[in-house]
């Protein structure tokens, strides 16, 4: 695709919530002028819920990133919202029945654009025991779920022809049967890009790639009181400080190192790494995504798209936070345990993309991560310091309502209760009428259909600020090298989503560098361009990103070739930071 050289159109229609250039400067100077009732630390799904649900209840609020939106395990995760079937099996029926509420909240109320059904299959390999055993906990699953707002259709038990029919690459010699039931998935860096943006719709101001370099503290009524933090807008490498009331520390595995800057004691987290391989549909024909049993957990091989995720580890992780690698073990360790219940085996050959999320695990004496608490808790460790820990990608919302429920106590004024149960996400506002608009959408822009409905999928019922920008410059309607995307959509992430380097886009507001063989490489000059023009950056800085981008790209490689964590981790520290954040 050629570089586009004309100068950038501003749409006729303010975007709502939009993340724009401008509107990063004003929030920063904003965040170093007013005193607020609460700042947020950490741009992942906590800490953007954490400020949607604070400012929805008419509180002045402020978030800061280090990195950008998502950039940590809110980008890596496993793409579901379920909640937890195997939790059964330790009896966390609470954890499931809350998690399993959320997710109907999200799939009817919240954020219907971003989610989708997806059914999965437990493969019987045993002729009575299992069927008893599974079909007890799934179930016990389904019920649990019956209180839900949106509850899915009950789970069935399919005999092995019918089974074999479903999911033919199965390895037939081992199969008695399979229970099928239905969960719901989500693309997570959109769904907290979404929160973000409708987080600044309500008044919350959000810095990306800005890192707490230290907390405020006073001495009030005799006891240390933290009262802002200090930052440093790693753009300009200028420093800055932030006053007030109360302070939130939703900065997942790097909770502890806030606890550092004011105390010693407090919530503590270790870091759980999970790996997940992408490979293209046609490796495993099911029409089902699957859940095989492994010796420690579960893995699981879900539908995306045109693609398969297939994962994950639950190993504990002590390196490089930044930039968790898969070493080739992970990678071993997962084709090995695919392969035990595929008819066709899958080889490296076939990995598209690899990628890895630390889940942030509230500590416990027990070395095995598999055995520490996937439940959240709430504490202040010092006066004005609330820390959220732990919890679930699916019950962020829960967690961000006990964390402002938590902040907000001792602030001088009324505050209402958590209404984010009732706040729909920018993109699903009427997406029932949306959800039927593909055919009139392709007409009017001249699309293909599936790049509208994924479009649709991406960025609800926003698709038409998207299209605007297509419609405004028709070369922007060509596709990206790589992926079924458009040069529109990287227009859009540097115009409106707060998108500032080259990684922002390709890893996050585009898959390409999980969903494409060359990890994004193909892509990386074209989107550096667009980037370029919109974000005004020098010939010289738009080299940089690309550098950096193929640096990466490599370490990569490198990583999952590696024989051990430590290996991969020295590796993955070569692919330079942006925003120069690899732990010491």
């Amino acid at each position: 695709m050629e570089a586009h050289t004309s100068k950038s159109r501003t749409c006729s229609a303010p975007v709502p919530g939009s993340l724009s250039p401008k509107r990063r400067e004003l929030d920063i100077e904003r965040l170093a002028n007013e005193q607020l009732d609460i700042l947020v630390i950490g741009g992942g799904v906590t800490g953007v819920g954490c400020a949607l649900d604070a400012a929805a209840r008419g509180l002045s609020v402020g978030l800061v990133e280090q990195r950008d939106l998502a950039s940590g395990t809110s980008s890596r995760s496993s793409k579901l919202l379920h909640g937890g079937l195997r939790y059964l099996e330790s009896r966390d029926f609470a954890l499931v029945r809350e998690a399993l509420h959320e997710r109907g909240l999200l799939a009817k109320t919240v954020s219907p654009h971003l989610v989708r059904t997806v059914s999965f299959m437990i493969p019987l390999t045993r002729r009575f025991w299992q069927r008893i055993y599974f079909g007890a906990g799934v179930l016990l699953y389904d019920l649990l779920a019956r209180t839900g707002r949106h509850p899915l259709a009950f789970h069935r038990h399919l005999g092995r022809r019918a089974t074999l029919e479903l999911a033919p690459g199965l390895k037939q010699s081992s199969i008695r049967g399979a229970i099928i039931y239905q969960d719901a998935q989500i693309d997570d860096a959109r769904h907290t890009l979404a929160i973000a943006r409708t987080a600044c719709h309500h008044g919350a101001s959000i810095v990306t790639s800005a890192r707490v370099t230290g907390l405020l503290i006073e001495t009030r009524n005799g006891s240390e009181t933290v009262v802002g933090a200090k930052f440093r807008d790693l753009e300009t490498d200028t420093d800055y400080e932030c006053r007030a009331t109360k302070v939130v520390n939703a900065t997942g595995v790097w909770l502890d190192d806030i606890h550092d800057m004011a105390c010693p004691a407090g919530l503590s987290v270790r870091a759980a790494k999970g790996v997940h391989l992408v490979v293209h549909r046609d490796c495993i024909d099911s029409e089902s995504g699957i859940v095989l049993r492994t010796p420690r957990s579960v893995l699981f091989l879900i539908p995306w798209g045109d693609h398969w995720l297939i994962g994950t580890t639950d190993t504990e992780w002590d390196y490089d936070r930044a930039h968790p690698a898969a070493s080739s073990a992970d990678i071993d360790y997962i084709l090995e345990h695919a392969n035990a219940a595929l008819q066709r085996q899958l080889t490296r050959a076939d990995i598209l993309g690899v990628y890895v999320g630390l889940r942030p695990l509230l500590d416990a004496s027990d070395d095995d991560t598999t055995k520490l608490s996937r439940e959240h808790a709430v504490a202040e460790p010092i006066n004005g310091l609330v820390s959220i820990a732990g919890g679930k990608y699916t019950t962020y919302r829960v967690m961000a309502a006990d964390a402002v429920d938590a902040a907000v106590v001792g602030l001088d004024k009324p505050v209402p209760p958590s209404v984010s149960h009732e706040v729909v996400l920018l993109g699903s506002d009427e997406w029932q009428h949306w959800s039927q608009q593909a055919n009139a959408l392709t007409q009017r822009s001249g699309l293909d259909r599936d790049i509208v409905e994924r479009l649709l999928w991406r960025h609800g019922n926003r698709i038409v600020d998207v299209l605007e920008i297509a419609e405004h410059e028709p070369a922007l309607a060509t596709g990206i090298p790589g992926g079924s995307y458009i040069a529109a959509e990287v227009v859009h992430a540097a115009r409106h989503e707060g998108a500032l380097h080259l990684d922002d886009v390709l890893a996050r507001r585009l898959r390409i560098s999980i969903e494409d063989e060359q990890r994004g490489n193909l892509a990386a000059e074209s989107v550096a361009s667009l980037m370029a023009r919109e974000l005004h950056w020098s010939d010289q800085r738009k080299d940089e990103e690309v550098k950096r981008w193929y640096e990466r790209v490599e370490a990569e490689r490198a990583a999952n070739a590696a024989p051990d964590d430590s290996t991969a981790d020295s590796l993955r520290r070569r692919a330079a930071d942006t925003r120069g954040l690899n732990d010491a």
